[in-house]
C-alpha cells in the first residue's frame, strides 16, 4: 500500500520540487491527462485490436518490464518535456528522472543519487494510477546490495513523496469490470460484429472505449460494428438497447438524465430502455414517448427509441 506524505517531516523546503510540482499542476490541474497517458499506455502494450489481450496478466514478462519506458515516452510526448541532460526529463529547468513499478518500489541506480524522481504506479483492474516526487538523497534510499547498487526508497524516502495525484482514476477498461465468463461468451461469438453485438448486449451502463471495441471486434474498421445500418446499434435496437457516444453532447446529457454511466469523448455507452406512463425520476421524453432505464433484459423488449437526433 502507497503511504501518504510525513506531516511532520522537518526535512528543509526542496524549491527545485516544489517549483517542478507547480509546473506539473499548472499544466494538469485535474490530472486527466495523466490518466489518459496511463490508460494509452496499457492498451497499447495490450495491442488488443491484433491480439485480442486485455488483461496484464497476459502479457509476456518482457512487456510488463516494458510498461515503465513506455510511460517513460508517452509523458514526454504528452507534456513536451525537455530530454535531461543527466536524467530522463528536464521540467521547469529541472533535472528529473522516471519511474514506475506496478508496486511503487522504485528501482534507483546510484546515478539518480540527489535527483528529482517522477515516480509513478498503476492499475488497471482497479482503474487507479498514482504518481509523485522525491528526491533520491541518500537519507532516502536503500542501499542496494545487487551489483548495480541499485536501491528504493526507504521508509522516510516514501514518507516524502509529494503525490502530485494519489489512486485517481483513468478511464475503466470494461472487460475487466464484468464477470469473466460474460467476457468468455462475448469472445466465443464468431465473427467481430456477433462480438460487439454482445459486448454492448452484456456490459450495459458501462463506459466501452474505442479500444475494447477493437480488442473484441479484432477488425480494422471496427467502429462500424457500432454504427447503424447493420451494425450493433441497429440490432441492439430492436432488443430494447440504445447506445450513446461521449462524443456527442446532446447524448451525453441524455445520459445524465438518464442517470446511467455518462460516456466520456471517445466512449460509449449502452442503455437498456422501456416505456413508462408516468414522469418520474431518470424518466426522459423521446419522439414524444417516456423512456426509463431498466436494469434486467425483457424477455420481450419493445423496440428502442431512435436517438440519431438527439
Amino acid at each position: 500500500m502507497l503511504e501518504l506524505p510525513f506531516e511532520n517531516d522537518l526535512s528543509p523546503i526542496d524549491s527545485p520540487l516544489e517549483e517542478v510540482l507547480e509546473w506539473i499542476n499548472r499544466q494538469d490541474p485535474t490530472g486527466d491527462r495523466m490518466a489518459g497517458v496511463f490508460r494509452e499506455t496499457f492498451d497499447q502494450l495490450y495491442d488488443g485490436q491484433r491480439t485480442g489481450r486485455y488483461r496484464w496478466d497476459q502479457l509476456y514478462k518482457t512487456e510488463k518490464t516494458h510498461f515503465g519506458t513506455l510511460i517513460e515516452i508517452n509523458l514526454q510526448r504528452e507534456f513536451d518535456f525537455s530530454d535531461g541532460l543527466l536524467m530522463d526529463y528536464q521540467i521547469a529547468g529541472h533535472e528529473v528522472d522516471c519511474k514506475y513499478s506496478a508496486t511503487a518500489s522504485w528501482m534507483l541506480p546510484p546515478e539518480s543519487i540527489d535527483h528529482l524522481i517522477l515516480g509513478s504506479v498503476a492499475s488497471d483492474k482497479k482503474s487507479t494510477w498514482s504518481m509523485g516526487l522525491v528526491r533520491a538523497t541518500t537519507a532516502n534510499r536503500n542501499i542496494g546490495m545487487n551489483r548495480d547498487q541499485k536501491g528504493t526508497l526507504n521508509a522516510l524516502g516514501k514518507k516524502r513523496i509529494r503525490w502530485i495525484q494519489k489512486d485517481a482514476m483513468m478511464p475503466p477498461n470494461a472487460l475487466l469490470h464484468i464477470p469473466e465468463y460474460e467476457v468468455s461468451e462475448i469472445f466465443a461469438a464468431k465473427s467481430g460484429q456477433a462480438r460487439v453485438n454482445q459486448l454492448f448486449r452484456t456490459a450495459t451502463n458501462k463506459r466501452i472505449s474505442r479500444n475494447v471495441v477493437a480488442t473484441v471486434a479484432q477488425q480494422r474498421d471496427y467502429m462500424k460494428r457500432v454504427r447503424a445500418n447493420g451494425g450493433a446499434r441497429s440490432t441492439l435496437r430492436a432488443e430494447g438497447i440504445i447506445i450513446l457516444s461521449g462524443d456527442y453532447k446532446r447524448q451525453t446529457n441524455l445520459a445524465r438524465d438518464l442517470g446511467c454511466a455518462i460516456p466520456g469523448e471517445g466512449e460509449l455507452v449502452s442503455v437498456r430502455m422501456a416505456k413508462t406512463d408516468i414522469s418520474i425520476a431518470n424518466s426522459v421524453q423521446i419522439e414524444g414517448d417516456l423512456w426509463i432505464m431498466v436494469s434486467d433484459h425483457q424477455e420481450h423488449a419493445e423496440m428502442a427509441p431512435c436517438i440519431a437526433n438527439q
